[in-house]
């Protein structure tokens, strides 16, 4: 495990290294999520293995520090993670990013263009989501902070199950309402409008049975591929491993 401080106060991003060749590629999760958990079968299949790979933890999730007094805003994510990287001596990496962590890899590249060479995003957010209580990003921003800190949470964990609760727990309680609000709310510019306007190659992968993902033409007409990836949900690179490996392998080969 290694770390780096990236905020004044003395707060560390953590991550999981894997030794390999360049270009470094940068695993970025999801909310709620942690990335040695979501990526370490992914990082490790054939098809993906032999680069140097950064499995990061978020600012607040995972075996990264949780400060209450953090915005957790996805420039102020985008900006701690350059931080980090910057303090791991990396520049121009792959970033495969899931949800919510695409939004923040997309806010990356824009903020920080020469740290990024490509993206592959994982079924991301590129849109504001309307609060609504139920299980996601959505409903943890249905709560004001305040209720979310006197007693959303234990609704939360009903909601999401086991398995996602398994790394949630992991997550500060501001960090994980704070990351849910911003990353549903509106920015100037979105997300979806950083992403058309950035110059790197990058890919959409998106589960195949939720059908093709909204304003996929507009993202083919700026350059993005769109792929499908069969027999799997929201997760997919853990509910098909050799599917995601298999696109993220050709979108990264398309980079190349």
């Amino acid at each position: 495990m290694r770390d780096a401080t990236v905020t004044p106060n003395g707060d560390r991003i953590r991550w999981v290294e894997i030794p390999g060749a360049e270009p470094v590629r940068l695993y970025l999760h999801g909310l709620g999520s942690s990335s040695p958990v979501y990526y370490a079968a992914a990082a490790a299949h054939p098809l993906l293995t032999g680069h140097r790979a950064l499995l990061l933890d978020l600012l607040g999730f995972g075996i990264s520090d949780r400060p209450t007094d953090f915005s957790y805003t996805l420039e102020a994510h985008a900006d701690a993670v350059a931080t980090a990287l910057r303090a791991a001596g990396v520049a121009g990496v792959e970033v495969i990013a899931h949800s919510m962590g695409g939004a923040v890899a997309v806010v990356l590249a824009d903020r920080h263009p020469e740290l990024v060479a490509g993206l592959v995003l994982v079924d991301s957010n590129l849109d504001p989501i309307a609060p609504a209580r139920r299980p996601g990003s959505s409903g943890l921003a249905s709560f004001t902070e305040e209720e979310f800190l006197a007693g959303g949470r234990d609704e939360v964990r009903e909601w999401v199950g086991p398995f996602w609760w398994a790394t949630m727990r992991l997550a500060g309680p501001e960090a994980l309402h704070r990351s849910a609000v911003h990353s549903t709310a509106a920015t100037a510019p979105t997300v979806r409008e950083r992403l058309l306007g950035l110059g790197q190659p990058r890919t959409f992968l998106y589960p195949e049975a939720d059908g093709e993902v909204r304003g996929a033409d507009g993202l083919r007409r700026a350059g993005v591929v769109v792929a499908a990836v069969p027999d799997c949900g929201h997760n997919i690179m853990i509910d098909n491993p050799d599917g995601f490996a298999a696109a993220t392998a050709a979108a990264l080969a398309r980079r190349g």
